[in-house]
């Protein structure tokens, strides 16, 4: 953007950054907002090759961070089930009855529902599976209930690793951004987003 003059140059990473933070809300609604991001990304540093600050480290961080979202999502979900007394199969059934409750309930509540639906999906997933595995009701309770709250913890620090992408990303498409003390390196100002998506 350097053939812009400041202020519109300004204002064209502006809008784009709050762009940015609209795509990440799609996190709640079960779509892979992480992953568009990363996408948008991309597409701007070809759009703007004099973005040198982008170089292999920035999508080295990037790219890892997204991926840790993954594994938080899913891991926090197994842990909780399993902690809960969920069985092997139970979590499982809970993981994929976690993306069908998404797809099928994303249509609903202008597309909350898709949150709503994975909850429901975990829970249901696990409960059913630990009921036909002979399980007692109060057992396969404990197991599903600890299913959902995975799912939600998992959906929290996923939104959170988001976070940590947004701003490393503001940094570099505009590095006069006041996301932190302006010596702070990009591991720092990740850090300090993704602990507060975590809280």
């Amino acid at each position: 953007m350097d053939f812009l003059p400041f202020p519109l140059a300004s204002l064209v990473a502006g809008a784009f950054i709050a762009f940015l933070c609209f795509v990440l809300l799609l996190n709640i609604f079960g779509l892979p907002a992480n992953w568009f991001l990363l996408g948008l990304v991309a597409l701007w540093k070809t759009s703007h090759p004099g973005a040198v600050s982008m170089d292999v480290w920035f999508w080295v961080m990037m790219v890892s961070i997204a991926l840790a979202g993954e594994a938080l999502e899913m891991g926090l979900q197994y842990i909780k089930a399993r902690r809960y007394g969920s069985s092997s199969a139970g979590t499982f059934a809970g993981m994929v009855g976690a993306v069908l409750g998404a797809i099928l309930l994303a249509p609903l509540f202008f597309g909350l529902g898709a949150l709503i639906g994975a909850l429901a999906g975990a829970w249901l997933g696990c409960f059913v599976v630990e009921l036909l595995k002979g399980r007692p009701v109060n057992a396969a309770l404990d197991a599903a209930f600890g299913a959902m709250v995975g799912r939600f913890l998992g959906t929290v620090c996923k939104c959170g690793a988001g976070g940590g992408m947004l701003a490393l990303a503001a940094r570099h498409i505009w590095p006069q951004i006041p996301l932190a003390r302006p010596d702070a390196g990009d591991a720092q100002i990740v850090f300090s987003v993704f602990s507060w998506g975590m809280c």
